[in-house]
């Protein structure tokens, strides 16, 4: 069982530290089924936490003196609830299945159990739908005490979350009554397989199941993105998008909320219609003709929304993506802080903890080709001559608020400053320079209020966000201006 020797000699080991570590538990005849399965789901996290291999339920033992006194516990003659024998019934409620195993033995004449179980290496181990870990020598959920929980995330995440199981020991037929296998073929431009066989082949190859000696497995990816109902994977419900519509410009009154049933890919394109289907329109003169257009271009929505799905941290537990929609913005928000600047999204390249889900996505067309959505989406904003995105980063979340249309004289200090900044950057990652007359086009200046825009620019540059292309430029007409990064 163990390289230190027998089992006495690792209870002895066990029984020299002057008090129970995180990683192993000693209890005498405690054996209640239920207990044993938080314990296991504690203790394989906390052996995670602690970086050891293994994490130890030691029976027989006190628990304050360390003495060995023995236990009348059981494994092979114990049952789980229903009847079940204890060991599979506990390896059933395991998500996803940590190995472990039972040892008897007996040392100075009295019975002892040892449960080995294996430190978590996929995702932070749950018993029964709950997470546990160990905190000094009490049992606790995992939930409660989310810098643990974070740091266990970190700590699996060279198995990246989407490699990870949603539901694991299926069928054939089950994985293809869970996932929309369909929509995926359609969404990836590729023939349906005739064959059950061929369908589930591919699915494997696109990462978006697994197989082992214990059936098929479906990945977090796959779940994410393809499932016909994510209500369907316990750990995996709460990222769902949200999108709730409030009744004026605060969060007091909810009028309206919805929250797609079916994976990111296959509801995604019906999502961004249902949002716009919602949006008041405006009338703009395009040409000749007066036509309507909705409060906020589609090409943002899209590519913000797409974002809060790709780049959400998935060691967060108890959130997912959110759509906010007020009378006058839309917050579009996800948990986990940016891995990039906000003030450098625009020109920066992304960088994605999900980078499979990001290149998945980016296959279906879902977003844009790395590094030029997000300008696309100013780019639009700035035709449809809105409020420039405000973009915020939190410790746990990052949020971009588009603004409904106000006039120039009903823009804030702060409001011109991020729009000329904005402004600049996009120009500068086409190549381009932001002049006097650029910024009066894109936020509606007559051109003989000029001096207006030089005090954006002015107050822009004080807040060092942007600065001169040339120093040495004399001429004000000559001016050119660049972000600060630039």
């Amino acid at each position: 069982m163990n390289e230190r020797g027998s089992l006495c000699d690792l209870i002895d080991e066990l029984r020299r530290y002057p008090k129970e570590k995180e990683w192993f538990d000693f209890k005498v005849n405690n054996s209640e089924p239920h207990m044993v399965g938080e314990y296991i789901s504690a203790l394989s996290n906390s052996a995670l936490h602690h970086q050891v291999k293994h994490g130890y339920l030691v029976f027989g033992i006190d628990d304050v003196t360390h003495e060995i006194i023995g236990t009348t516990f059981t494994p092979q003659t114990e049952k789980g609830r229903g009847n079940e024998d204890l060991e599979p019934w506990l390896k059933r409620l395991l998500d996803p299945r940590v190995d472990f195993s039972f040892h008897e033995t007996t040392c100075e004449g009295k019975p002892v159990v040892i449960v080995q179980i294996d430190a978590a290496y996929e995702r932070p181990v749950r018993f029964d739908g709950t997470e546990y870990i160990r905190v000094s020598s009490y049992k606790k959920k995992l939930s409660d005490h989310p810098e643990l929980e974070r740091k266990l995330w970190a700590l699996t995440h060279p198995v990246r979350f989407e490699e990870g199981y949603a539901s694991t020991g299926l069928t054939g037929d089950e994985v293809l009554d869970l996932l929309d296998y369909p929509a995926i073929f359609h969404l990836l431009e590729m023939p349906l397989p005739e064959s059950k066989s061929g369908i589930l082949k591919r699915l494997e190859e696109e990462q978006a199941i697994s197989r082992d000696e214990a059936g098929f497995n479906i990945t977090n990816l796959g779940a994410l993105l393809f499932a016909r109902d994510l209500g369907n994977f316990p750990s995996l419900r709460r990222k769902a998008l949200r999108i709730i519509i409030y009744d004026g410009k605060g969060r007091t009154r909810a009028k309206k909320e919805h929250s797609p049933r079916g994976g990111y890919a296959i509801t995604f394109e019906s999502t961004i219609d249902w949002i716009c289907d919602q949006l008041p329109s405006n009338e703009v003169i395009a040409g000749a003709l007066r036509v309507e257009e909705r409060m906020y271009p589609k090409v943002a929505i899209r590519e913000f929304a797409a974002n809060a799905l790709i780049h959400q941290d998935f060691s967060i537990s108890g959130t997912g993506p959110m759509i906010e929609i007020f009378d006058a913005r839309m917050e579009i928000s996800n948990p986990g802080k940016p891995l990039i600047e906000p003030d450098r999204f625009i020109d920066h390249p992304p960088r994605s903890r999900n980078e499979t889900l990001a290149s998945m996505m980016r296959r279906m067309n879902i977003c844009e080709e790395r590094g030029s959505g997000i300008d696309r989406a100013i780019e639009c904003i700035e035709m449809y001559q809105l409020p420039a995105p405000d973009f915020q980063e939190d410790e746990d979340f990052t949020r971009v608020t588009l603004f409904a249309h106000r006039s120039y004289s009903e823009m804030g200090r702060e409001d011109k400053i991020r729009a000329c900044y904005q402004h600049a950057c996009l120009l500068y990652v086409c190549r381009e320079f932001m002049t006097n007359a650029t910024l009066r086009k894109r936020l509606g200046i007559d051109d003989q209020n000029y001096p207006i825009a030089s005090r954006i620019i002015s107050d822009t540059m004080e807040a060092g966000l942007i600065r001169l292309q040339d120093p040495e430029t004399r001429s004000n007409r000559s001016r050119r201006y660049v972000p600060y990064w630039a």
